[in-house]
Parts: structure tokens; sequence; C-alpha cells
């Protein structure tokens, strides 16, 4: 069976509401189960032990369910852009700009949102140089 589908299946189950009344109910027990062992140091080894383990696992599972999720979101996203008919191509490939690129463009993207018009001109892709329709421009259309 591949990681990927273990690791689907792993995080479904990890994160119902069953899990987690589970977990509690396994905490709740060891705690009762305390002054049996008289709280000694082989009763807190049990619990420090298993949510180790478990949460070092739980790292590798969550990480690869983000990974997924953030794959999946990207191609929604890059197939919106796609079929948007103003939408610059130059965003659909991203990637492998470094962080200073992403950067001046997230600039002139809140460049964008405060005046309204399009002026990029980033190494990335196509310079667009269009002006974006206000509503008054729309309602004479």
């Amino acid at each position: 069976m591949k990681f990927s589908a273990v690791s689907q299946s792993l995080s479904r189950w990890a994160g119902s509401a069953r899990t987690f009344y589970a977990a509690v109910a396994l905490i709740f027990l060891w705690s009762l189960s305390g002054p049996y062992f008289h709280y000694n140091d082989t009763w807190q080894l049990i619990i420090n032990t298993s949510t180790t383990i478990i949460t070092f696992l739980m790292v590798f599972l969550i990480q690869n369910t983000q990974n997924r999720d953030n794959d999946i979101l990207h191609i929604k996203i890059d197939e919106l852009l796609r079929v948007s008919k103003d939408a610059q191509n130059a965003v659909l490939s991203l990637d492998g700009l470094d962080r200073k690129e992403l950067e001046k463009l997230r600039k002139e993207y809140r460049s964008i949102g405060a005046t309204g018009s399009v002026t990029l001109n980033s190494s990335c892709g196509e310079a667009v140089d269009d002006a974006v329709p206000n509503k008054t421009d729309l309602n004479q259309a």
C-alpha cells in the first residue's frame, strides 16, 4: 500500500472525534492508575514514552497531509487562473522564484489593490500593462 494512501487513512482516523475521546479516556485511565502504581517512575515513563512516540509519528503524518492538501490547492488555483480570461499566465510559474522576487510581486499586488490598476513587470513572466475597469466603466458598458 502506498504511503500517501496509508497517510490519508491515518489522518482521517486520527482527526476523528472518536479517536480524540479514546485518547482522553486512556489518559484518564492512566491518571487513575497512578495511586495503584504509587506514581512511580515507570508509571510516568509509560505516558511520556507513549506521547513522544505518537507525537513523532504524527509530525510526518501531518506534514504529508499538508503537502498533499497544499498541492491540491495549488492545482485548483492554477486551473482557475488558466481559465480566467484576464489572469496573468506569469503567476502560474511562481514556484521557481526566490523569496525576494515573491516579495516584490506581493508588493505589486498590494499596489494593484490600493490603486486599482495593473502594471506588473516582474522577472517571472510576461509584463502586463492594463487598466482594471472601475465600477463606472462597467456600468457604462
